[in-house]
C-alpha cells in the first residue's frame, strides 16, 4: 500500500513539474474523449426527448394503420383501414376505453388554412370526441368537438395554439371562421401549448368532426383511416392486440398463408424501433471519433518513453537502494494512467460543453444529455489507454540494469 501511495505521489509530482508537456501529452486523450462525449450527449439527448414525448401517448394506447405488403403492392393493390373495420372493432373487441378514427384531407393534396388573406399549413385531421382522450389534449379555450358535432356534420374546428400566431387570429379566436378546402369552419376550441419537438411544432394542428371531413373529401374513393384506441387495463394489451388481429384478418378476408395488410403498434414498439436506430448511431459515431483516443494513447507512450530516458539515472539510484522491479513498473504505469485519467476528466467536461453548444445551435433540437454509462465508459477507456500504452515504457524502466542506469549520461 505504501508503494502504491508513493507511486501516485511521484506521478502527480512529475505531471506538475512538467505541466505544459503533460497538457500536450494528454491533448489526444482530451480531444478523443471530448469528441465522443459530445456526439453521445447530442444523440442521447435526442433519444431522451423522443422517449419523453412518447410517454405522453400513454403505454396503454394502440394505433392501427394500413400496410400494403410488397407482394401485393407489385400487383397494384392498396390496403386500407375502413369504417367497416372500425365498426367491427367497436362491436367485437372488448377492453377498449376509447377509440377514434383519424382521416386526413384528400382535397387538393394540401392542408392550407386561410384567414383574412393569410395562409398557414397545418396537420389537419377529421376525428371524433374521443380524439381528445386518446391524444391527451388539454384545452386552453372553448370546448372540444362533440358527438353531436360529428353526427350532424357541423363545420366546426379545434385548433392548436400555433395557428393563432401564424394566421394572426385574435387572442381569443372562439367564434372566428377559418377556411379549409373551400369551406368555412367555426373555431370552437384552442389547445394548451405543448411546444416543439425536434424542430416540429406540436401545436400546429386542426381537428374537425370526422363526418365533416368525409363530406369535404367527397365519395370518389374509399377513405383510408388511421385508428387509435386506449385500453381499460394495460395488462390486457397482448390479448386485445391478438383480438384486433383476428377481427381485421376476418374483415379483410385474409387466408392463413397471407400476411397482414395492416399494422397494430404501441408506443413501446415505436420507441424501441427509434431507440435501436439511435443506439446504432451512438455506437458507430462514438466508435469513429474514439479512434482519436488511440492516437492520444500513442502520444502518452512516446512521452513516457522519453521520461524513462530522462530519468534513467534516477531509476538506477532507486534500484541501487533496494527498489524492486515491480516498484519501478508501478511508478511509471501509474504516471501513464494519471495522465490518461486527467485527459479523460478534461475531455468529459469539454465534451459536455460542446454537446450543449451543438444542441443549442440547432433550432428546436432537444438539449444534450450525458448518461452515467457514457461517463463511466470514458473513464474506463481512458484508464485502459493509460495501461495499454504505459505498460511498454514502464516495463522498459523496470528492466533497466542498475549499473548501466547509474552510468547513463
Amino acid at each position: 500500500m505504501f508503494s502504491l501511495i508513493e507511486s501516485f505521489r511521484s506521478a502527480i509530482d512529475s505531471v506538475r513539474a512538467h505541466g505544459f508537456r503533460s497538457f500536450l501529452t494528454t491533448l489526444g486523450i482530451i480531444i478523443g474523449v471530448a469528441s465522443t462525449i459530445a456526439v453521445v450527449s447530442v444523440i442521447q439527448g435526442l433519444s431522451f426527448s423522443i422517449n419523453k414525448q412518447f410517454e405522453g401517448f400513454g403505454s396503454n394506447s394502440i394505433s392501427i394503420r394500413s400496410h400494403t405488403p410488397r407482394s401485393e403492392g407489385f400487383k397494384g393493390k392498396i390496403s386500407r383501414i375502413t369504417d367497416d373495420d372500425l365498426n367491427s372493432i367497436k362491436r367485437n373487441a372488448s377492453g377498449i376505453a376509447f377509440i377514434t378514427p383519424q382521416l386526413g384531407s384528400t382535397v387538393g393534396g394540401t392542408n392550407a388554412i386561410q384567414y383574412e388573406g393569410r395562409q398557414s399549413f397545418a396537420q389537419v385531421a377529421g376525428s371524433t370526441h374521443n380524439y381528445q382522450n386518446v391524444q391527451n389534449i388539454d384545452l386552453k379555450l372553448g370546448r372540444f368537438i362533440s358527438y353531436s358535432d360529428n353526427q350532424t356534420r357541423r363545420k366546426v374546428v379545434v385548433i392548436g395554439h400555433k395557428l393563432i400566431e401564424d394566421l394572426e387570429l385574435p387572442k381569443n379566436p372562439l367564434g372566428e371562421f377559418i377556411n379549409f378546402a373551400g369551406e368555412w369552419l367555426k373555431i370552437i376550441g384552442v389547445s394548451e401549448p405543448k411546444g416543439s419537438f425536434f424542430g416540429f411544432s406540436q401545436d400546429n394542428f386542426a381537428v374537425l368532426p370526422y363526418n365533416t371531413m368525409k363530406g369535404l373529401n367527397g365519395n370518389l374513393q374509399r377513405p383510408d383511416i388511421f385508428v387509435q384506441l386506449q385500453l381499460k387495463d394495460i395488462a390486457q394489451l397482448e390479448t386485445v392486440k391478438d383480438r384486433l388481429t383476428r377481427i381485421l384478418r376476418r374483415e379483410h378476408r385474409l387466408s392463413s398463408d397471407e400476411e397482414n395488410d395492416f399494422k397494430i403498434e404501441t408506443p413501446e414498439q415505436l420507441t424501441s424501433g427509434i431507440s435501436a436506430i439511435i443506439d446504432t448511431m451512438t455506437i458507430v459515431l462514438g466508435g469513429i471519433v474514439s479512434i482519436s483516443l488511440v492516437v492520444g494513447g500513442i502520444g502518452i507512450m512516446n512521452i513516457m518513453l522519453v521520461s524513462v530516458t530522462e530519468r534513467t539515472r534516477e531509476i538506477g539510484i532507486c534500484k541501487a537502494i533496494g527498489a524492486k522491479r515491480h516498484h519501478i513498473l508501478l511508478q511509471f504505469l501509474i504516471e501513464a494512467i494519471v495522465l490518461s485519467l486527467l485527459g479523460g476528466v478534461i475531455g468529459i467536461i469539454l465534451g459536455y460543453g460542446l454537446g450543449l453548444l451543438a444542441s443549442a445551435s440547432i433550432p428546436g433540437f432537444p438539449p444534450a444529455n450525458v448518461p452515467l454509462w457514457a461517463i463511466g465508459l470514458a473513464f474506463g477507456f481512458s484508464a485502459f489507454v493509460g495501461i495499454l500504452f504505459g505498460i511498454l515504457p514502464a516495463a522498459k524502466a523496470a528492466n533497466l540494469d542498475p549499473i548501466d542506469a547509474l552510468r547513463y549520461e
